[in-house]
């Protein structure tokens, strides 16, 4: 049986562009793309351990919005069950701690990178949103 990972991940939006994050060499995944978060400890809930891992990862301070999706994606290390929510920085530099390098790209660029597949739903979901707009 699959290890089940339940994680977060911050879709952050500043002046109409997003934040993608490149997984570092070290990680999991190295050298994909995905929108930046982590594990939700036992004692969290899903909003809580996103303020926490983007005040780990990137040394901001978030405010949390809607849910983006929740999808589920089997990795050879494990069942990875993601939660993206629309998030608005409120302070801090994006100093990097984990991840090899960041971008800010319009929603509809968003497919020109290589994203982790389990971020893949979420991408789709962010493209379809603006695009209606």
């Amino acid at each position: 049986m699959l290890k089940q990972i339940n994680v977060v991940g911050a879709v952050i939006i500043k002046d109409g562009l997003i934040l993608c994050a490149q997984r570092g060499p070290q990680s999991s995944l190295p050298g994909l793309w995905e929108f930046p978060g982590g594990k939700i400890d036992a004692a969290e809930t899903p909003r809580e351990a996103l303020v926490r891992e983007i005040r780990e990862e990137l040394h901001a301070d978030i405010e949390v919005g809607d849910e983006v999706t929740s999808t589920t994606h089997q990795y050879a290390f494990g069942e990875i069950t993601l939660t993206t929510f629309y998030c608005e920085l409120h302070s801090g530099g994006l100093t990097l701690t984990e991840h090899e390098a960041v971008k800010w790209l319009s929603p509809s660029d968003l497919e020109n990178l290589e994203w982790a597949p389990a971020d893949v739903p979420a991408v789709r979901s962010i493209m379809s949103r603006f695009a209606a707009q």
